[in-house]
């Protein structure tokens, strides 16, 4: 190499060299100005933290419980502020997962609410007080073995204790009578080739204030009403006006003659009116005497050709009437539960009695007869003043298409029936009940869809608009009394 070339090669390294010593002092010093403006936080920071540490030490907080004068206005206990309550619909917009607060806890244990798990407690006279319900009357319907006979008389036994009372005024299966036995109160069994006998004119139980002028003409007013009851279900049609002048002739002389009549003088005074002179009286009691006669000299004698071998107690806890020996025959079954009505009627009318549950098992049976049709519908409808909660027992709901023509009077009656009825209680239904079941009783679609999935003793209770599932709990001594399958074992 040259001497021009090596001159010109020393002038291209010497600048660069320069620039990398430079480079690396600027970092340096770029790294020493970084790390005294870290130090300089740091010192910074620290200075504060001592400072608030100071200050804090030196600063003089209250006790947390306040200042211990009596002038701090101190409380003795905590202080807490009022919950908020509002309407299931109003919170549901913030949380909608929310369950039915219930009835309450007065009342009579039924089981377990299965939405919200709380104890599920029913009375109708306590709802009445609090304004839940304006009708105490209950329907219940379910399939057999879906646990309802259970559910009946676990309401009315646990409601003794209470001070309610029971009547059944027909047991069509003799269901109730191991349990009427067991309260303390009577069966009371009638039946062809059996000792006991019914006379349905007699006086009945007197309440306590009424006077003897007042009493005779209630006694001669269900005797009147009660003869023709009984002639209008022998005779499956209305009566006459001819055939009542017979009746009211006829009992009144009987009783001018023999102070407590019998059917059997009531007969043969229809048939044989006496002071007849023309004998009109006789022609027109003709028909009427005779679908009497039936009850005293017929297949139906025995039971009502008599004086009364039994009495109706008020006082007991229960009273139930057992048709099971007699329930093939359906003119005696109607005849049996027109009687029965009768005979406890006067205690339903006294303000005195107390609170009774009226039982009518096997409704589609009773429904068939238009006389008693019009007792239960009277009786539901005074079920306030009489003090009773009546309760109605199915099968399934179509059952009440069974009970006279569409749109024909006893039709009207049994679905009013349902009208004053504000507790439903359904249990399980079959799928091809459900269409029927839904209108009769105003179910929701959600509702609807429940019942053929509903297990043993759970049922969909309706408490004028509100529902609710519950499943009935049984105690193992319940469980022995109430059984109805002992005979499938």
């Amino acid at each position: 190499m040259s001497d021009e070339e090596r001159l010109h090669a020393s002038v291209l390294v010497a600048p660069t060299a320069e620039r990398r010593r430079l480079k690396k002092a600027r970092r340096r010093a770029a790294a020493q100005l970084r790390y005294e403006a870290r130090a300089r936080e740091d010192a910074e920071l620290r200075a504060r933290r001592e400072a608030e540490r100071e200050e804090r030490r030196n600063t003089v907080y209250l006790p947390a419980a306040g200042e211990p004068y009596p002038e701090s206005l101190r409380t003795p206990g905590r202080f807490r502020l009022p919950k908020h309550q509002d309407t299931t619909a109003t919170l549901g917009a913030q949380y909608p997962f929310l369950a039915e607060v219930g009835l309450g806890s007065d009342g009579a244990f039924i089981g377990q609410d299965l939405y919200s798990g709380a104890s599920f407690v029913y009375d109708p006279w306590t709802l009445y007080q609090r304004g839940l319900i304006t009708a105490p009357n209950i329907v219940i319907a379910g399939i057999v073995g879906s646990g309802k006979s259970a559910l009946v008389k676990s309401l009315y036994t646990r409601a003794l204790p209470f001070g309610r009372r029971v009547y059944v005024p027909g047991d069509p299966k003799g269901e109730h009578s191991p349990v009427a036995e067991l309260v303390g109160g009577r069966a009371i069994i009638l039946g062809r080739g059996l000792p006991h006998r019914l006379n349905p004119l007699d006086e009945g139980y007197r309440a306590a204030g009424i006077s003897d002028q007042d009493w005779a003409a209630q006694v001669t007013a269900r005797r009147r009403e009660l003869v023709g009851a009984l002639a209008e279900t022998m005779l499956s049609r209305p009566l006459t006006p001819l055939e009542h002048t017979s009746i009211d002739h006829a009992l009144g002389a009987v009783m001018r003659e023999h102070g407590t009549p019998i059917l059997p003088q009531v007969v043969d005074r229809i048939l044989e009116p006496g002071s007849d002179a023309d004998g009109r009286l006789k022609e027109d009691g003709r028909h009427l005497g005779h679908a009497l006669r039936r009850l005293v000299a017929g297949d139906l004698q025995g039971i009502f050709d008599g004086p009364s071998t039994v009495r109706f107690d008020p006082s007991l806890p229960m009273v139930s009437l057992d048709l099971s020996r007699m329930v093939e025959n359906s003119a005696l079954t109607s005849v049996l539960m027109t009687c029965s009505s009768a005979w406890m009627e006067g205690a339903l009318l006294d303000p005195a009695g107390g609170q009774r549950y009226v039982i009518y098992d096997e409704a589609w049976r009773l429904m068939a007869y238009p006389s008693l049709l019009r007792r239960m519908d009277s009786q539901w409808r005074l079920a306030r003043h009489y003090g009773i909660a009546n309760v109605l027992v199915f099968h399934k709901l179509s059952d009440l298409d069974n009970v006279g023509d569409s749109g024909s009077a006893m039709r009207a009656l049994a679905s009013s029936l349902l009208a004053n009825a504000e507790t439903r209680v359904i249990y399980r239904q079959e799928p091809d009940q459900l269409g029927a079941t839904a209108k009769a009783l105003g179910l929701t679609r959600t509702e609807q869809s429940l019942l053929p999935g509903l297990g043993v003793g759970q049922g969909l209770w309706k408490i004028k608009g509100r529902s609710f599932v519950s499943q009935h709990q049984l105690h193992p001594a319940e469980l022995e009394a109430f059984d109805t399958t002992t005979r499938m074992g």
